[in-house]
């Protein structure tokens, strides 16, 4: 089921798009706040951001600006949701990296054909390795589908957990993970393991990629973080 990410702050319009997307067999992430997008899209890593300019604090086209220069995010497509119809404002939007624009007031049948569109081609569009869940950070490539991490093509094999947690913070490069977030993130809350038991496997990850486990730093007092490209 593809996913996908709703940032809206009027709640009404919100839950209408959230409707129309969740009849039309999609999973729906609702947020009303620029400031969270970034990091609930590298946690939740949605298929497509539908994203509202006039948002409170960060506006939308900040936030797209920020989705289109992460290195692992760039490539989710992000449809703007406005009242705004201005020519400068649409140029603005699709200059900041906005794959399409959709004018408020909207019928929802021309939001799905655009959000159906634009799934589409990012899928015709992806390269091979994207399309395979492949994610490459510092030379480490790391195949979710076929659970593989290789270093310059040389395949280094993980236990199921040393890989999740390899997974999880590349997927999230320059953000501090305390060791109860990186269980939390790997098995789910409440799962009994001790933060020792995280030490234990980060030593291990380190240990089998070499000269590459240097990019998962520790964060003296807070946990482990994966260096940012």
């Amino acid at each position: 089921m593809q996913k996908i990410l709703i940032v809206e702050d009027d709640d009404d319009i919100r839950e209408l798009v959230a409707f129309n997307l969740e009849m039309s067999g999609y999973s729906v992430i609702k947020l009303d706040k620029g400031e969270e997008v970034v990091q609930t899209s590298l946690n939740q890593y949605p298929d497509l951001i539908l994203l509202d300019v006039m948002l409170p604090g960060i506006d939308g086209f900040e936030v797209c600006r920020a989705i289109k220069s992460n290195q692992n995010l760039k490539n989710i497509p992000v449809l703007m949701l406005t009242a705004r119809t201005d020519d400068e404002d649409i140029i603005n939007g699709l200059e900041t990296g906005a794959d399409d624009y959709i004018t408020k007031p909207f019928r929802p049948k021309i939001l799905l054909a655009k959000v159906k569109t634009a799934l589409r081609r990012t899928t015709a569009t992806k390269g091979e390795s994207v399309m395979q869940g492949i994610l490459e950070i510092h030379g480490i490539s790391i195949d979710h589908k076929r659970f593989e991490v290789k270093l310059e093509g040389v395949e280094v094999h993980l236990s199921v957990t040393e890989f999740s947690i390899l997974e999880f913070l590349s997927r999230n490069p320059g953000f501090v993970y305390s060791r109860n977030q990186i269980i939390d993130s790997v098995k789910g809350n409440g799962y009994a393991v001790t933060e020792r038991s995280v030490d234990v496997q980060i030593l291990g990850i380190r240990k089998k990629l070499g000269d590459y486990g240097r990019y998962i730093e520790t964060v003296r007092g807070i946990g482990y973080r994966m260096v940012a490209p």
